[in-house]
């Protein structure tokens, strides 16, 4: 029986599931917004929503417990943690993913989902914006028309 067993088994062993999940919360946190099945979506999603929670602290304990969580690509991804999605949530008291269902899997009908952050579509189009800079009309030099030559006498 299973009683008071909360999550998922998602048909791994424990070892596999820890480090998918922690490979799908790298990948949100860079990316702020990815597409996978339902099931593991909503598995990630209490992990990320926990990440925010002790980015919004931003003490040297919350910190070691965020690396426990983050496995790989710690600097990053526990940078930007702290540095832009701990503070666009300071004033929100939780509930910072959404999970939008999108269909079925073409080839096993598997249901998918997109989760991303909330406020993620305004983060992208900054960063967008400060990619592409302003694209200015290309400056062509004057064309010198060659010389006619003159008849010699």
């Amino acid at each position: 029986m299973r009683h008071k067993k909360a999550g998922r088994k998602l048909n791994r062993n424990s070892s596999h599931r820890e480090a998918m999940l922690c490979n799908l919360l790298n990948s949100l946190v860079k990316s702020e917004r990815i597409q996978t099945t339902l099931i593991r979506a909503k598995e990630l999603q209490k992990i990320a929503d926990k990440a925010v929670t002790l980015a919004k602290k931003n003490t040297a304990a919350s910190i070691t417990q965020l690396s426990k969580l983050v496995k790989s690509d710690r600097e990053i991804v526990i940078t930007k943690l702290l540095k832009e999605i701990g503070p666009r949530f300071a004033a929100r008291e939780g509930g910072y993913t959404r999970i939008i269902k999108l269909g079925f899997r073409r080839g096993d009908a598997a249901p998918t989902a997109i989760i991303e952050y909330l406020g993620a579509d305004e983060s992208v189009k900054k960063k967008a914006k400060k990619a592409a800079p302003k694209a200015e009309a290309p400056v062509e030099a004057p064309k010198e028309e060659p010389k006619a030559e003159e008849p010699q006498a």
